[in-house]
């Protein structure tokens, strides 16, 4: 087995979603993120209550991230400095002073989101102040594949996201060997998160070459 490589589930809504987890996390030591949308727009969204609440069902070792999308930076840092999240994952065009601000206002680590599609993209990527960095496709959430290639030439450990499913991901783990793999649509069924699926995206990704 190969399980270097970390493994997040997103869009965590339900008490049911984190028992699942607890489940998988028993067995397997997987996943290693629940990630939690703290957007108000997505069909994902969660307030931070919610958050709050589901989170008290993970295991203690799975970290617990907030994804937003240009939100008020003092909300970001409330929301961290409150316990309910331990990672901040930004989504949106936030800045590298916005960046910056999160970090120094809560010693907490940042995932910054990009979308790569070109070796302009790849520098910006490269270059981020962010604790880490997250490669997602164009429409985040929609189950579309990042063009693989192109993430050969990104020069720092990454979450890799973006159309990944229990089919595809020993591919993605076998080509790209990024730091982390990030799902959220590839584990649903109608849009709820589905414990097989979840249970077999995560022997695929720990699966000998």
């Amino acid at each position: 087995m190969n399980n270097n490589t970390m493994i997040k589930f997103c869009g965590i809504k339900r008490i049911e979603d984190a028992q699942f987890i607890t489940r998988l996390y028993n067995e397997y030591e997987k996943p290693n993120y629940a990630g939690f949308i703290l957007w108000e727009k997505s069909h994902r969204y969660v307030t931070k209550e919610q958050a709050m609440e589901i989170g008290k069902a993970l295991p203690e070792k799975v970290k617990k991230v907030g994804v937003f999308l240009d939100e008020k930076v003092e909300t970001v840092i409330d929301t961290l400095k409150s316990y309910v999240i331990d990672i901040a994952q930004l989504h949106g065009d936030e800045s590298y002073d916005y960046i910056h601000k999160v970090k120094i206002s809560t010693d907490k680590p940042v995932i910054k989101a990009y979308h790569i599609s070109n070796m302009e993209d790849v520098m910006v990527a490269n270059n981020s102040p962010a604790d880490y960095i997250l490669l997602d496709a164009s429409v985040p959430g929609q189950g579309v594949t990042t063009d693989w290639e192109i993430l050969k030439y990104i020069q720092r450990p990454y979450f890799l996201a973006g159309g990944l499913n229990p089919d595809n991901v020993k591919d993605a783990v076998d080509m790209l060997e990024p730091y982390a793999v990030d799902v959220s649509s590839g584990i649903e069924t109608d849009k709820v998160k589905d414990f097989v699926k979840m249970q077999q995206f995560i022997l695929a990704s720990i699966t000998n070459k």
